[in-house]
């Protein structure tokens, strides 16, 4: 669960963290080496093969540094702001938190990178309006991930089970499984506790979703109660894992510890790294909606950014990287090494069933819906976590849980336009 940490420990940590940067100010200008700060370590690998290729394509080379543990980074991060440990690049999010940094005027404006990229075809339009702040773009897209769920073939074939084209059919599925002692879905009590909430709440109900969202709805109206109480029925059916368990999602479902996982087509990296493949060893489908009178499948979709700070340590050359980042021949490495999509139009998609996903979404086949964790605002997010995080353990707590959540939106709302 994401707590809020004291400047002395930030400063702390960051420096511990980060040892092979030192206190003194880097160079301005002249880099052939950029350094990459991410909260995403188990990718070190793919970073270090984009960082050869970056080399070899613009003479500017790339190492990676990763961080597995989200508050310290983010700490780190933000001590940066005030410190001379700057990273040249970093990696964020979407929605309120990228927001909070444009405000500070932390972060470097990426409009004329975008407005390239979309004349050239290598960024959609569509997709600008996840990176605009004020009327400008920052950053540019790190990934692009659809939502769905991940299942173990081996246990679906075992007990001949199909992907289910219904909620009705999931269930029979989370049924089947539980009657012959497999746990159906994997879930967790910190960070991504908010997975099972926003795919309820987004499949019974989107607008209620976006109103929640921009301040226009209550954590505590009957909607939302409704999909807590849902959420509640399904653990006590005993469809889920123990949201303490700390062993990672990708080897609970390599293993059949659960047979189904659901998250971001990044994910497919998580197989990737466990020699598993795709439509062999596991497969991925759309979860569908709860209320099948719903006109579109709700799909939850998620771009991160990578960016580069205003008062970056060589501006040119962080520039000069995230122009190439976007490009077809930088996109086509990056999404090919991962198994996962690119924001990039033009690259091809290798994995085939999420191939047709990305067409399907591209074409408008789904409502797209913004992740929980970009769409709502910082304040409420962290109580949200929290609050879910302790609802998994003791599902009967879902009305106080959704009363302090509603709390600290009361507390963000009144002081901050709501959505339209």
């Amino acid at each position: 669960m994401i707590r809020s940490l004291g400047v002395a420990s930030v400063i702390c940590l960051a420096l511990t963290a980060c040892s092979s940067g030192g206190s003194a100010p880097q160079q301005a200008a002249g880099k052939t080496e950029l350094k990459l700060y991410n909260d995403k370590g188990a990718w070190s690998k793919y970073f270090d093969e984009m960082g050869s290729l970056s080399k070899q394509q613009i003479g500017l080379s790339m190492k990676p540094v990763g961080y597995t543990d989200e508050p310290t980074y983010q700490a780190f991060i933000k001590a940066s702001f005030r410190t001379n440990v700057k990273p040249d690049l970093f990696t964020w999010t979407t929605g309120g938190r990228l927001a909070e940094i444009v405000a500070q005027k932390q972060v470097s404006d990426t409009t004329a990178i975008w407005q390239e990229a979309i004349k050239n075809g290598d960024l959609s339009a569509d997709l600008a309006k996840y990176y605009t702040v004020s009327g400008k773009q920052y950053c540019v897209p790190l990934n692009a991930a659809y939502w769905g769920m991940f299942y173990n073939k081996s246990v679906f074939d075992k007990y001949q089970l199909k992907p289910p084209a219904t909620w009705d059919e999931l269930v029979k599925v989370a049924d089947t499984l539980k009657k012959n002692g497999v746990t159906a879905f994997y879930h967790t009590s910190v960070l991504f506790s908010f997975v099972w909430f926003e795919q309820l709440l987004a499949g019974t109900d989107p607008d209620l979703y976006d109103r929640l969202s921009a301040g226009q709805a209550k954590y505590t109206d009957p909607g939302v109660v409704d999909v807590m109480k849902r959420w509640k029925s399904m653990i006590d059916a005993g469809y889920f894992n123990n949201p303490g368990d700390k062993t990672d999602p990708g080897d609970v479902l390599k293993t059949g510890k659960a047979a189904m996982v659901s998250f971001g087509t990044w994910f497919n990296t998580s197989m990737t790294q466990r020699d598993m493949k795709a439509g062999t060893d596991y497969g991925f489908f759309v979860i569908p909606n709860v209320n099948p009178a719903l006109p579109k499948t709700s799909m939850i979709f998620e771009s991160g950014p990578l960016c580069s700070l205003a008062k970056a340590p060589d501006p040119d050359a962080s520039t000069k990287y995230l122009k190439w980042w976007v490009s077809s021949s930088a996109q086509e490495k990056w999404a090919t090494a991962r198994g996962d999509v690119s924001a990039n139009p033009k690259v091809a998609i290798a994995d085939q069933a999420i191939a047709e996903v990305s067409k399907a979404a591209g074409s408008g086949e789904y409502r797209l819906v913004n992740r929980y964790f970009e769409a709502t605002p910082p304040p409420v997010l962290t109580a949200a976590l929290d609050g879910f995080g302790a609802f998994v353990v003791k599902p009967d707590t879902y009305q106080k849980v959704l009363t302090d959540i509603q709390a600290a939106a009361d507390e963000y709302w009144s002081t901050h336009p709501q959505g339209n």
